[in-house]
């Protein structure tokens, strides 16, 4: 079969047409990030032949290989222009709703300390930019947590073999695409609860629109989040409860999803200077949230919530402190468990972050199986947090700057009152179901707040329990070997740089010092190739190299699969990008034209010169 995918060794596959994710063909160099964190933490490829899913990828939108492009040619769908033609429609209302990551990460983007909580700032921008109101999703994810525990302790209760345990949670739409597809025996066993975004949509356009004398047709409602995969589910095809309540057809519960990173692109483009930006307040319904509803963007937080609402439920007493910082399920590690005594209960739960680390959890639990009450489950490295939407920064500083986010929400959470500290004791929300929901779990609630899952494993176009073990697929190959001191006579040489020959004195050495790209030229580059930093991040280390085969100092080399530039004595044992091993590596020197003396720097001959164009067969090395 012919495919019209480049081969799945060099690249992650995407379809044209995915909501969440899409590539810019000619900023791909190939390097095959993508590949690897889709294989090897999202645990999707190389878990599907495209010769069963007649040449149609599998993807979970989670966004990671986004994440990991270096050049940015995969981006998130973009969705913004669609919101800007909603502000400029004068019918049209438009109400932005802001997910909890979003506010300990935008102020990356401009410069800001790593973790700083703008979230006054967040709300004034998008008044800036047109809302005509702005929400806050932590007031959905309070919603959540009430529906989520009030289910889990149903479930505990009452047992049934329909709702059994462990529950796992359901905010995560890449973790539920991902059990659709590869576990669909464990969709009974996820909570039928939306995710706060899910339940914010069909609320906003029912309840909200009544109290504020609004036309639910002229609603257009955006969700801001750290996330691509919601831009998935709000496209799912039961996310339409405001619509079939309202009885209007075509209607969708949320319109558009912009992320993290869209909105500071949108802020650069309206040149707005985000720093000095004074602190905005959200508009006065549906944005009060608890403590616990801000640290829902964390991993294990979804867990923690929902602990102290079922506590409170189960007991009828305020939850003990302990769970106001249950540190067992706190923190970066992909695999945490606790034991929780709620009353007379003791419940093991679980936080998995990493749908690789999901799959290694069911392998355990097939060979070793531990009696778990609740399970959550987050597809992005510490959660939302590091969602695929977010600034990526993590490249460059990992789960450090991942922790500094994390703080930033759990110290957000530390500083309110005991009171507003749990998601069933939040007024507002109180009030919203006094008014419209009823109860937790009513016949109302259900259709509007409730969902259901759909076995997708017909997808992957063979039986899903073929694909259900974890496995090892790093590739190893080419690692640790010693590259040739001299190109093949195939190699054809990349020129990098030329000059004349009287001009060889003014060439020079650059490496960024960010993220370790060699650059070769008369004067630094105004931004990486590699990490986008400016030029103000590159060193000059001519004197330190030699662009000579037999030459003193360290070494040029070029990867022949990425075209990676770095420096060393000997070539790398894997290359920094790509991840190929030290065999595609070649040393660049000087090459000089015999005809006109024009000198390049290549791994090779080129094919011609530059200046006289004559064949490499001209060439003799300097």
């Amino acid at each position: 079969m012919t495919s019209k995918h480049l081969s799945t060794d060099i690249r992650v596959p995407i379809e044209p047409g995915n909501p969440s994710i899409e590539r810019l063909e000619e900023k791909c160099i190939k390097c095959g990030n993508c590949r690897d964190v889709c294989r090897d933490y999202i645990s999707v490829l190389g878990y599907y032949d495209l010769e069963h899913t007649d040449d149609t990828a599998v993807c979970i939108h989670c966004g990671q290989c986004a994440n990991v492009c270096p050049t940015g040619a995969i981006r998130e769908t973009p969705e913004t222009e669609s919101v800007r033609a909603a502000i400029r429609d004068p019918g049209k209302i438009v109400i932005f709703s802001t997910s909890p990551s979003v506010r300990v990460s935008l102020g990356e983007e401009f410069g800001m300390p790593d973790g700083s909580f703008v979230e006054g700032k967040m709300v004034a921008l998008l008044r800036r930019l047109g809302a005509d109101y702005v929400l806050d999703t932590n007031f959905a994810a309070d919603m959540t947590i009430v529906e989520e525990a009030s289910e889990l302790v149903e479930r505990i209760t009452h047992k049934d073999p329909a709702h059994p345990l462990p529950q796992f949670t359901s905010c995560c739409p890449a973790w539920v695409k991902f059990a659709e597809t590869y576990y669909p025996e464990l969709l009974p066993h996820i909570s039928t609860a939306k995710s706060p975004i899910g339940m914010q949509g069909p609320t906003i356009k029912t309840y909200f629109a009544k109290k504020m004398g609004i036309d639910p047709q002229s609603i257009v409602n955006v969700a801001l989040t750290p996330c691509t995969a919601k831009k998935f589910e709000i496209r799912r095809e039961e996310m339409n409860a405001a619509g079939r309540y309202l009885g209007i057809e075509g209607m969708r519960d949320m319109d558009y999803v912009i992320t993290t990173r869209e909105l500071a692109a949108w802020a650069r483009e309206e040149q707005i200077d985000f720093p000095s930006l004074e602190e905005g307040r959200y508009d006065p319904l549906m944005s009060e949230a608890s403590g616990a509803g801000v640290i829902f963007g964390n991993t294990g937080g979804v867990m923690e919530a929902a602990l102290r609402t079922a506590y409170s439920y189960v007991t009828g007493e305020p939850a003990p402190e302990k769970l106001y910082d249950l540190t067992p399920v706190r923190g970066m590690d992909g695999f945490r468990e606790a034991s929780v005594k709620i009353g007379d209960l003791d419940l093991r739960v679980a936080v998995i972050y990493g749908t690789a680390n999901v799959r290694k959890f069911l392998d355990r639990q097939r060979t070793d199986p531990k009696d778990y009450a609740f399970v959550e489950v987050m597809t992005c490295p510490g959660g939302c947090i590091g969602g695929g939407g977010q600034p990526k920064g993590t490249q460059e500083k990992g789960n450090a700057l991942l922790g500094e986010r994390i703080d930033g929400l759990y110290a957000r959470d530390a500083s309110m009152a005991k009171s507003r500290r749990s998601s069933h004791e939040n007024k507002e929300i109180l009030e919203l179901y006094q008014s419209f929901y009823g109860k937790p779990l009513s016949e109302l609630a259900e259709k509007m707040l409730h969902t259901t899952y759909s076995d997708r494993s017909s997808l992957l176009g063979q039986d899903a329990g073929k694909f259900q073990h974890y496995q090892d697929l790093r590739q190893k190959e080419n690692v640790g070997t010693v590259a040739p001191e001299k190109p093949s006579a195939e190699l054809e040489g990349r020129i990098l740089a030329h000059v004349s020959s009287g001009r060889l004195p003014e060439i020079r050495v650059y490496q960024c010092t960010v993220c370790g790209e060699v650059v070769i030229g008369t004067e630094p580059p105004a931004s990486c190739p590699i990490c986008h930093q400016g030029s103000e991040a590159f060193v000059d280390i001519t004197e330190q190299v030699t662009l000579q085969r037999g030459g003193t100092g360290m070494k040029v080399w070029e990867c022949d699969v990425c075209h990676y530039l770095t420096v060393g004595e000997q070539a790398p044992e894997e290359c920094h990008v790509c991840h190929q091993g030290s065999s595609h590596f070649h040393q660049v020197i000087g090459w000089r034209c015999t005809v006109c003396g024009e000198i390049v720097f290549a791994v090779a001959p080129p094919a011609e010169c530059p200046i006289c164009h004559q064949s490499g067969d001209m060439f003799v090395e300097l």
